[in-house]
């Protein structure tokens, strides 16, 4: 009798490992928050346009958008209305050496960097001192980056008003309120992906966006 309850036992110690109950909750299913909506379903490029001049270096692995190849942009195309103000989140993962970049207020360009809009610098350990978390040229993250090469990282990106907040990971790594006469404006538009050049490995996924209401008059 004792041999059998020993049996039993055992079996309902090893029932929830056999039935899958025990597993580590994946991580990479697509994050959902009040008010943003998913731009990237993980497996399509749906919604999405890539550049004419290396539409090959975009690929879907894993549930992410990867660079490798020679330059090119993926620029999202799924919404009409262009985007303005708003919060933009997506997690992020370089490659040693890696360069890329999150572009907003951007607009559909076939080839070359895009001329339109502002790019979020993605740079762990690439040569450029510029680094991740910083507002490209304009409000910059020099030499030192808040996060490491091979691991996932979240980017937020805020537009409001005249003002631009960057945060890795939940901490603020930029904030820029345009100046008046400023060389370029904040207007609207779309967002678009990097990848800089042949050696840049970069992965990109969760891609999510609220739009946000415009500020109060008075307020930046």
């Amino acid at each position: 009798m004792r041999q059998l309850w020993l049996v039993v036992a055992a079996t309902l110690f090893a029932l929830p490992f056999l039935t899958g109950a025990a597993d580590t909750p994946k991580t990479d299913a697509p994050k959902t928050e009040d008010g943003f909506v998913t731009i990237f379903d993980g497996k399509t490029f749906n919604g999405w346009k890539t550049s004419i001049d290396n539409p090959e270096t975009f690929k879907i692995e894993d549930g992410a958008f990867v660079t490798h190849g020679k330059t090119a942009h993926l620029f999202y195309v799924g919404d009409e209305k262009p985007f303005k103000d708003f919060e933009l989140k997506l997690d992020v993962m370089t490659r040693e050496h890696a360069n890329g970049g999150v572009y907003f207020h951007t607009k559909y360009q076939e080839k070359n960097f895009p001329r339109a809009g502002f790019e979020c610098q993605v740079n762990e350990t690439h040569s450029d001192p510029k680094k991740t978390g910083g507002l490209y040229g304009i409000k910059d993250v020099m030499n030192t980056s808040p996060v490491k090469d091979d691991e996932w990282w979240e980017y937020d990106i805020m537009v409001k008003g005249k003002t631009v907040t960057l945060k890795v990971n939940g901490k603020v790594t930029a904030e820029w309120t345009q100046p008046e006469n400023f060389r370029k404006k904040l207007s609207e538009g779309t967002f678009a992906l990097q990848a800089h050049d042949p050696k840049s490995e970069v992965h990109y996924k969760n891609i999510r966006v609220k739009r946000l209401d415009p500020p109060v008059e008075g307020t930046k």
